[in-house]
């Protein structure tokens, strides 16, 4: 009964009908898994998200009805979603298009969020679960270095099966048949139990499948396993770029900088405010810990984003003694930081032999052409993952000499796919919500340090969400804008709720003035 009691004043279930109450506290409930889960696995996040909403929508048809709330932020996203659609209307290839709306529907989760929370206390609440919980994979992820992955291979002979199917020295053998691989046992075992055996493998960052023979494989039966695969030792892999429990770095690092920012924010205006020196420590050992998280992903872009949003947090948030010492901090954190990027990717910060950034510069160069060249390409775009099936006609990927992806821009790939009214609108989304909550900022007295840290940490996120999204299209990646959509409902709840406040303090000057 006690937890039910606690969940009835986070969600704010004030009715006398049963059935209505009952339908706010599974929303919440499943709001929590989803905010809990958010950081790993976006299975469970969007099933807690479906179910949450389904509850939701039925509570909007029991009286007494609750206000529906969009804000300007909501109709900006609804006039995004709109141009989408339309976009995938004008498609060369309309029924993929169509489909992709999908993953573009994620921006809903802002509507679901944004009308369950309904007082500051569940924001706060909300917003610690998200970073609590992102702390269970940032303490992963040395457990995971130190006990490595995959199955390394050395000593890969010419004529063995691994060589012949494309393996070669330092490749890391990463699942067999969708399976984690441990052990060259489990590649024998699994070639005498099926038909075909498929290795992901790992070559630095590139991921590709191979599949040996398993005639070859399993052709020399007294030998070892080593032999039998044709190498001549293996070890684990300890030298992969960190991924939590995602299945890529990138989509980590994204998140991490998004979650780092509100970390960031929260450690900023608790020592601004002087609060509680343990809570200080906590706070710091967090931010510590997602910063050595990020450093692990080697992911240039989401590390230079997550400076500048520090930077802006610190800017807007710290006095003059925090942020020199916020400076003082960043000096070594960056040194560090390209020391680790030389030694395992051997390349610079900015260095222009990298494939990864060679790469990226001709998917812009491609994307700017195809834009330009039809002015319907400019005005509703070529339509979402049409050029999975014209890019020969289109003369992407270097004519197939590439390999097959987007256009490493959030920007970009909204132009190439959907056209210029959709960037715009974009950008005005962005704009509206670092405008709201830098009013609501500047607007009042925020005493409470919890509200300024969400506040704070939300438009510093929203600025290295941008920065990140100029060489990654985080806005296409569905873990990434899950996790940005619930921290842009929950800070607009503040938002929200800051002004209802001020309104009501303000209706009594109001209905003095009016009188008079």
């Amino acid at each position: 009964m006690k937890l039910i009691g606690i969940i009835d004043g986070l969600a704010e279930t004030e009715t006398e009908n049963v059935f209505a109450r009952s339908l706010d506290r599974v929303a919440f409930v499943f709001l929590l898994v989803m905010v809990l889960f958010a950081p790993h696995s976006i299975a469970v996040t969007q099933s807690a998200w479906l179910i949450g909403t389904f509850a939701w929508v039925i509570r909007r048809f029991v009286k007494p009805r609750p206000k529906l709330r969009s804000g300007t932020v909501g109709i900006a996203l609804i006039a995004f979603f709109a141009w989408s659609a339309i976009s995938a209307s004008f498609s060369y290839e309309p029924s993929i298009s169509l489909d992709k709306l999908r993953s573009v529907s994620v921006l809903l989760i802002f509507f679901f969020v944004f009308n369950v929370v309904r007082n500051r206390r569940a924001v706060h609440f909300l917003a610690f679960a998200l970073v609590s919980s992102c702390m269970v994979n940032v303490a992963w992820t040395p457990v995971q270095k130190l006990i490595g992955r995959g199955i390394e291979v050395y000593g890969v002979r010419p004529d063995g099966p691994l060589y012949l199917a494309g393996a070669r020295d330092g490749d890391v053998i990463v699942r067999v048949n969708g399976k984690p691989a441990n052990s060259p046992a489990d590649i024998i075992d699994r070639s005498q139990d099926s038909e075909n055996v498929k290795l992901e493998m790992n070559r630095l960052d590139a991921v590709f499948l191979i599949e040996p023979k398993i005639d070859a494989i399993t052709a020399d039966r007294n030998g070892s396993d080593e032999e039998k695969l044709g190498i001549s030792s293996w070890e684990r892999d300890h030298g992969f770029r960190a991924a939590g429990f995602y299945g890529h770095f990138t989509t980590y690092a994204e998140v991490l900088q998004l979650i780092g920012a509100i970390v960031v924010g929260f450690f900023i205006a608790c020592f601004t405010a002087g609060a509680n020196r343990k809570l200080l420590i906590v706070l710091g050992v967090f931010l510590f810990g997602i910063a050595a998280a990020l450093l692990l992903t080697v992911t240039r872009a989401s590390q230079l984003a997550f400076m500048i949003s520090s930077f802006v947090i610190v800017l807007i948030g710290a006095s003059r003694r925090a942020a020199v010492a916020s400076v003082a901090v960043a000096i070594p954190a960056v040194l560090l930081g390209l020391y680790v990027l030389q030694q395992y990717r051997q390349v610079g910060f900015f260095d222009p032999k990298d494939g990864s950034i060679q790469y990226r510069q001709m998917m812009w160069r491609d994307g700017t052409r195809l834009w330009t060249e039809n002015p319907r390409h400019m005005i509703v775009g070529v339509g979402m993952d049409s050029i999975k099936k014209h890019w020969e006609e289109w003369s992407l990927f270097d004519k197939g000499f590439q390999p097959m992806s987007h256009f490493h821009s959030t920007p970009v790939q909204l132009l190439v796919e959907r056209g210029l009214p959709a960037l715009v609108i974009w950008l005005t989304v962005l704009g509206v919500y670092a405008r709201s909550l830098w009013r609501c900022m500047r607007s009042t007295a925020i005493s409470d340090w919890r509200s300024r840290g969400i506040l704070i940490g939300a438009l510093g996120g929203s600025v290295g969400f941008f920065a990140s999204g100029l060489v990654h299209y985080n806005l296409g990646d569905t873990e990434v804008a899950m996790v940005f959509y619930i921290l842009m409902a929950l800070s607009m709840s503040l938002v929200d709720h800051d002004s209802n406040d001020l309104l009501a303090v303000n209706a009594p000057i109001l209905a003095d003035t009016e009188a008079v």
